[in-house]
């Protein structure tokens, strides 16, 4: 029954907030639901064991997604990747890594109280066996001390994540109060996020600045107001957006909030590498600085560069010269054009073309053009197809058109037969005659006429036009 009531925490998941309540219930239940074991003949697994698996990007805590760990030498049998270390997760990025002295059978997505300075603190475990012990030796590197490495207390208790909870709670009024009081100091600094510890009597400020700050009476002045132990951290613009997480250009959550955990420097000459456009705006990302994305490729650019034609080497050809304007690592082609600034008169060649026409030129020989012999100048192929058709240009309206000169009224026009031939010695009074039939087809104008029509009435005088 003891060993019941020590597994019933790590039953219920850590970001519920009713999860003392439920675990003191399934501890005091635990009698009867022995009993009940004792009675029925054959025993089953509980269904709550699969629980105590963390459940990754489904998990109810959101703080837990950031900086993912995915143990790949978690299905090794036989216990060859066991290792009494573990990675502990605490809120955004933080991780630390522990020692497992008392051998708890702990696995990721536990609860447990670990060693702090003063008092404990409440993580959750991300990683064990053999691949968090790597993980911690490189984040020591080669100075590192592992007898320096803390140890693990317990599984958490139900009061411990009640605690944990209330701490957790208290932290958003907190960072906005001592935003207020720094403020208030003058300083030039500012406070990002505030984490308190575990069993509520430390808190850790994280804060940015760009100089140096004398916060001294600052500390003072925050121990007074909330009564626990400040610990102050400066990070940086990218640390911060780790801490804080968001979407990335790319339609992704930053890598900064999913897996990187150290930050190398990015130069410029990384975008120079894979001929993006350098505008700040496009290479900057969400913390002002440049992309950590750029030092992805960057290796494997300057790779395929190495068997790239050298760009301050012109072509010499019977009709022109030609200078490097652009190249295609990813379809192996240069581009070249005959005046140094602008593009003009391009001309598209293979890099096999291109070493060849060096060789030429060294030897003192010119060929009569960049292209290969019996190879005409490639047509440039449309991307999508080309859905207008050989007559369709969209620069046909830019063009002026010609006035064209009305023809002649001619008799059909009107809706009548075509004129006929005329005849030889009768064409006036033929002109005439289509004339007549113009008028017939007209609406007669009317006219004031004298005396009645054949009803009888008289007729109606028309309006002046």
């Amino acid at each position: 029954m003891a060993r019941k009531n020590r597994q019933a925490p790590r039953k219920e998941e850590p970001g519920q907030q009713q999860a003392p309540e439920s675990k003191a219930t399934e501890s005091a239940a635990a009698p009867e639901a022995a009993e009940t074991a004792a009675e029925s003949p054959a025993p089953q697994a509980t269904p709550a064991a699969p629980a105590r698996k963390c459940k990754g990007s489904d998990c109810g805590d959101c703080r837990r997604r950031k900086v993912e760990t995915y143990d790949w030498l978690g299905d090794i049998p036989g216990g060859k990747a066991a290792s009494e270390y573990v990675e502990v997760q605490f809120k955004n990025t933080r991780k630390g890594y522990y020692r497992n002295c008392t051998n708890l059978p702990l696995e990721s997505g536990d609860m447990v109280a670990v060693e702090a300075s003063p008092g404990h603190d409440i993580g959750t475990i991300t990683l064990t066996g053999a691949l968090a012990e790597l993980r911690m030796r490189r984040s020591l590197g080669r100075n590192g001390n592992i007898a320096d490495i803390k140890r693990v207390f317990r599984l958490a208790k139900p009061a411990d994540i009640e605690k944990y909870n209330e701490a957790r709670a208290r932290e958003d009024d907190t960072m906005i109060r001592a935003r207020r009081i720094a403020e208030e100091l003058k300083l030039n600094m500012k406070i990002g996020d505030v984490e308190y510890q575990g069993d509520g009597n430390k808190a850790i400020f994280y804060y940015i600045a760009d100089e140096r700050v004398d916060f001294r009476q600052l500390i003072k002045v925050l121990a007074e107001t909330f009564k626990v132990r400040i610990e102050m951290k400066q990070i940086g613009a990218r640390q911060e957006a780790g801490r804080i997480g968001g979407i990335g250009p790319c339609g992704r959550p930053l890598c900064c909030s999913l897996w990187m955990s150290n930050f190398v420097s990015v130069s410029t000459s990384a975008a120079r590498y894979q001929d993006i456009s350098l505008n700040p705006q496009k290479l900057a990302g969400q913390c002002a600085k440049l992309k950590c994305c750029l030092n992805f490729e960057v290796d494997t650019y300057m790779e395929a560069s190495k068997g790239m034609p050298p760009r301050d080497v012109r072509l010499e050809t019977a009709d022109n010269t030609y200078y490097f304007f652009k190249s295609d690592l990813f379809n192996r082609t240069v581009t070249y054009s005959t005046d140094k600034k602008i593009a003009a008169n391009l001309v598209t060649i293979g890099v096999d073309r291109v070493f060849e026409v060096i060789s030429l030129n060294k030897a003192g020989e010119k060929p009569l053009t960049l292209m290969p012999e019996g190879e005409e100048k490639p047509k440039p192929k449309a991307e999508f197809g080309d859905i207008l058709g050989a007559d369709d240009d969209l620069a046909r309206f830019d063009r002026k058109k010609k006035k064209k000169k009305k023809p002649a009224r001619q008799p059909n026009q009107q809706g009548q037969a075509p004129a006929q031939p005329k005849a030889e010695g009768n064409g006036a009074p033929q002109e005439k005659q289509e004339k007549s039939g113009q008028s017939k087809n007209r609406k007669p104008r009317r006219r004031p006429q004298h005396g009645k029509d054949d009803k009888g009435q008289a007729p109606s005088t028309p309006k002046n036009d």
